[in-house]
């Protein structure tokens, strides 16, 4: 039976590309088995860099194994050629992990006397550890570009949208009018505040450089007094930032990550979930660009990206509780089970974001309104939808019980406008007026000046709209 997993598979196709993940179209490759064990060459290539720029490598060592690894420059990956992943694979079931035997490939590239000097002093954990950081980088930096982009889109589209009257549902029903614009800038607000907590932990992602038992005892028999400020040089060879610590059993990068990726994909999940019920034929308020088909319904127009995010949506917490669980069980000074527990789960979860926030990017770019029907389900209940405000203005005039009966009487079938006129206290009240679902919504148009406001704020370029109250808020006389 054939050991090497692309042998096995028939015409050479890889176990996993995506077939049963849609979401992650077009995205996937970056996560990739071949670009992880490129980041793998990446750490040992930057280690050996970082003992020569400590003093302690020779200088004609580094050159001979920055080209042996394929070493490009300074936060680049290498690109050390085709890898023997297949046995990388079989052989990593014997170490536990696949340094091991990628360690053994490396140094059958570097000629001596250089050869000694690859993987010195490191332990697996300091490579596997450096080199999902790196992959996880590359992809959290692709991944919040999307998310500003979708935030970018999700602001035009509140401008545009920023004083049209829409019900507003709350346990799925009728509540009060909100607006079209009102409900894009909540969308706007989540999916911002996680690229900014997705930005801030990205930058913050460490190299690992501890030694065996997490002592750095082999860097400073190594290097000696060169030996402190190596992380920090091996970091810089990387882009990643500088470790306070060992963090073998210490897993807030991890943790820290995965939590970030979940609140970008609850954000998107949002924005979706919103879209898909506003999409449903009865309701009709909100289209999806390019609608998916039905293989046996051809009138469908299925809101696709919007189901896709959800998806995404719902693993993504779970993946992460897998990230905590492995940080908890994290023991001794080496995992025994939780850390390689970590690796494919953190893929899973990077993958998962970062399809759904490219998928967000298509739905919000061609989402469309259907002025038509937000009018038609906004008044489908004849008026009842502003019985909030006939509570706050008209119950003092005819008494609290009185206004009760009448929406009862309404709600049974009665019309509201006509109830309302016959009521002797009501006489001289604009009841059309008061009636009119565009003169409560509130704070709506403030609410969305104030998102587009602290979009501005970040990006000087962009113009939020006039922040003056809209006169429509304004209660009557």
């Amino acid at each position: 039976m054939p050991t090497d997993p692309a042998a096995a598979a028939p015409d050479g196709a890889a176990f996993d590309v995506g077939l049963l993940a849609p979401v992650a179209a077009g995205t996937a490759d970056e996560l990739a088995d071949a670009r992880f064990a490129d980041a793998l060459v990446t750490a040992e290539a930057a280690l050996v860099r970082a003992w020569g720029a400590a003093g302690v490598a020779p200088a004609e060592t580094v050159s001979a194994v920055s080209a042996a690894l394929g070493w490009r420059a300074a936060g680049e990956p290498c690109a050390p050629g085709e890898l023997p992943i297949g046995r990388l694979v079989s052989e990593a079931v014997g170490g536990g992990n696949p340094v091991i035997p990628l360690v053994a490939v490396l140094k059958e590239r570097v000629a001596e006397p250089h050869r000694r000097w690859v993987h010195r002093g490191a332990t697996s954990q300091d490579v596997l550890d450096t080199a999902l950081m790196l992959l996880a980088k590359r992809s959290a930096t692709a991944l919040l570009a999307d998310l500003r982009d979708t935030a970018e889109r999700l602001a035009e589209f509140a401008r545009a949208h920023r004083d049209e009257p829409a019900a507003a549902r709350t346990l799925t029903q009728h509540a009060v009018p909100t607006t079209v614009g009102a409900r894009a800038a909540g969308w706007l607000r989540g999916v911002r505040r996680a690229a900014d907590g997705l930005e801030r932990i990205a930058a913050e992602l460490p190299a690992q450089l501890a030694g065996a038992g997490g002592t750095l005892a082999s860097f400073a028999s190594i290097g000696g007094d060169a030996a402190p400020a190596l992380p920090a040089r091996f970091a810089a060879e990387l882009g990643l930032a500088a470790p306070e610590g060992p963090w073998h059993t210490v897993r807030w990068p991890v943790t820290e990550l995965g939590d970030a990726l979940v609140r970008a994909t609850d954000a998107l999940g949002v924005v979706a979930a919103d879209v898909a019920t506003l999409s449903r034929t009865e309701v009709g308020e909100l289209a999806e660009g390019a609608g998916g088909g039905s293989s046996a319904m051809p009138q469908k127009r299925n809101p696709a990206r919007s189901v896709l995010i959800r998806s995404a949506a719902i693993r993504a917490p779970h993946l992460a509780a897998t990230l905590h669980a492995a940080a908890a069980l994290a023991v001794d000074e080496r995992p025994d089970g939780a850390w390689h527990a970590e690796w494919p789960a953190l893929r899973e979860l990077l993958r998962t974001a970062r399809g759904a926030a490219a998928r967000a990017v298509e739905l919000v770019s061609g989402l469309r309104v259907d002025p038509a029907a937000v009018q038609r389900n906004l008044h489908l209940t004849g008026g009842l939808i502003v019985a909030e405000r006939l509570s706050i203005e008209l119950a003092p005039r005819i008494g609290a019980d009185r206004l009760r009966e009448i929406v009862a009487a309404a709600g049974a079938g009665g019309d509201l406008a006509e109830l309302l006129r016959a009521e002797p206290a009501l006489a001289g009240i604009d009841i059309d007026a008061i009636l009119d679902p565009a003169g409560y919504t509130g704070l709506a148009a403030r609410i969305v000046d104030a998102a587009l406001a602290e979009g501005a704020r970040a990006d000087p370029d962009v113009t939020a709209a006039d922040p003056d109250p809209d006169p429509r808020t304004e209660e009557p006389a």
